[in-house]
């Protein structure tokens, strides 16, 4: 029995010759189960099955998958007799780089390493290396390591073959990398909100800016469509690719940019739900190399950490999650108490405090002396000048919200890390962590506070979280504290 694939673009292929039965069974291997589903109202009303397809009953699925159809045709008796590729021949042969690449270039002003030449470190090279003999694939690369002196080399080896896009997901990170991509001498522009840069080499942009585009032109709002933007783009860089879950930035992958031959992702987390991973895969490709924190604590790149887990002993009782962390984070004792611990953590040294809700923020701004409190509605520029005062700073404290920390704050001078309740998402602690164990002149090490309850769900959160620190390799110990 013999069927016939077509590979659209870079990314979809159509397999055609087959009954509906192997159709079937394609799309049942191709399924992942979303762990959360049986708490999402489509679900209880049964409108959805609490999964997430990747290939078609129409035959319809993706380039990256291709492996697993393979096998499941061969399993099946079926043999692949023609295979008609549209995919546009390119150039992708690069040459390898070393650390020298960027010789005559220097650091900018307020860079750890600030007027020496720019040298890439070993593990930089490796890493764009890598890139390079794979066109589209993806690599974890821990937060801290310079991923934009990576992303911007890897722009100019690719100015050859015509634009790049590179997609980051807030607006601090497009210009803390347009200020890399400046100071190396790359003709770059950048697309958010009211700043729309066109006809440069290289475009920074957020994947939020491309969705408000492609809506605007859809509705004849905007006569400048994302076909419009998007026409030159053969290379698309993705930064905190685990942001790529996102339906829309998956969309915008597998559609929008279907013909973009080189796809690189970075990011510090890879995803742990295999749905989500499988999104990532479909839209980018496979992981290639993993550079983990704890390697480059080893190489002294990054600050060594500990890990204080203070778990304050809580009596009361609720039904749900968010009535639990309601009290947790908003009880007026409690957080006058956590506000005391923070004023002694700070004597340490600059402080940054991550919460999870704005009222919990606003509470400890008012109990902690001289702290500011960045979240989500704080301008960019505003946000950057509170960040810079810490390079001169020695008490200064930052409370942020876990949405604007989880990515895009370059803070290297702080010296503890406060994590008021982090629950249980691995990205979200790794990706906060990250942001506390960046190296300065005068820190080489960093404490983080793990302040928790033994309330029902936070201990079984503060469970998980263990067993990150123990994959991560940060040293943690456990104090129980009654606090009443």
């Amino acid at each position: 029995m013999k069927c016939k694939i077509i590979i659209k673009d870079e990314v979809n292929f159509k397999v055609e010759g087959l009954p509906v039965d192997i159709r079937r069974k394609l799309a049942n291997k191709l399924k992942w189960q979303v762990p959360y589903a049986r708490y999402m109202p489509q679900y209880k009303l049964g409108r959805w099955d609490g999964t997430v397809g990747f290939f078609g009953l129409g035959g319809n699925g993706y380039v990256n998958h291709l492996d697993v159809v393979l096998k499941t045709l061969l399993e099946t008796g079926y043999e692949v007799d023609d295979i008609e590729d549209h995919r546009q021949k390119h150039d992708l042969a690069f040459e390898k780089i070393d650390s020298d690449y960027w010789k005559g270039k220097t650091w900018p002003k307020g860079h750890p390493c600030e007027g020496q030449p720019i040298v890439l470190r070993d593990y930089q090279v490796e890493t764009i290396n890598k890139f390079l003999e794979s066109p589209q694939c993806l690599q974890e690369v821990a937060t801290g390591a310079g991923k934009t002196i990576i992303t911007a080399t890897l722009s100019h080896l690719c100015e050859k073959l015509g634009r790049t896009v590179v997609i980051v997901p807030n607006k601090s990170l497009v210009t803390q990398t347009e200020e890399d991509y400046v100071n190396v001498g790359l003709d770059v522009g950048v697309y958010f909100g009211d700043r729309k840069e066109l006809n440069k080499t290289h475009t920074i942009c957020t994947w939020q800016s491309l969705n408000v585009l492609d809506k605007k032109s859809k509705n004849h709002e905007e006569s400048f469509t994302l076909a419009d933007f998007l026409e030159g783009v053969e290379t698309v860089i993705i930064d905190e690719v685990h942001q790529a879950k996102a339906e829309v930035l998956k969309k915008l992958l597998t559609q929008n940019l279907r013909n973009a031959p080189v796809r690189w992702g970075l990011t510090g987390t890879i995803p742990k739900e295999q749905f989500e991973f499988q999104s990532i895969l479909a839209s980018i490709g496979p992981v290639i190399n993993q550079i983990s924190a704890k390697e480059l604590q080893d190489k002294g790149v990054l600050s060594a950490c500990h890990v204080n887990v203070v778990q304050l002993v809580d009596l009361k009782e609720y039904k749900g999650y968010q009535e639990e962390l309601k009290y947790l984070v908003t009880n007026q004792d409690r957080i006058e108490y956590l506000g005391k611990l923070c004023v002694k953590i700070k004597e340490e040294g600059n402080t940054l405090i991550l919460v999870d809700r704005i009222s919990a923020g606003n509470l400890l701004q008012e109990l902690i002396p001289d702290s500011v409190f960045i979240k989500g509605d704080v301008k960019v520029k505003d946000r950057k000048e509170q960040y810079d005062e810490v390079k001169e700073a020695d008490k200064k404290v930052i409370i942020a919200t876990y949405g604007v920390a989880a990515v895009g704050i370059n803070i290297p001078r702080i010296f503890n890390l406060v994590l008021i309740e982090p629950g249980k998402s691995f990205v979200r602690v790794i990706q906060s962590i990250g942001r506390g164990i960046r190296k300065a002149e005068d820190k080489d090490f960093v404490q983080i506070w793990d302040i928790t309850s033994t309330c029902k769900y936070a201990k079984r959160h503060l469970g998980h979280r263990k067993k990150f620190y123990k994959e991560a390799q940060y040293p943690f110990t456990i104090e129980k504290v009654d606090w009443q």
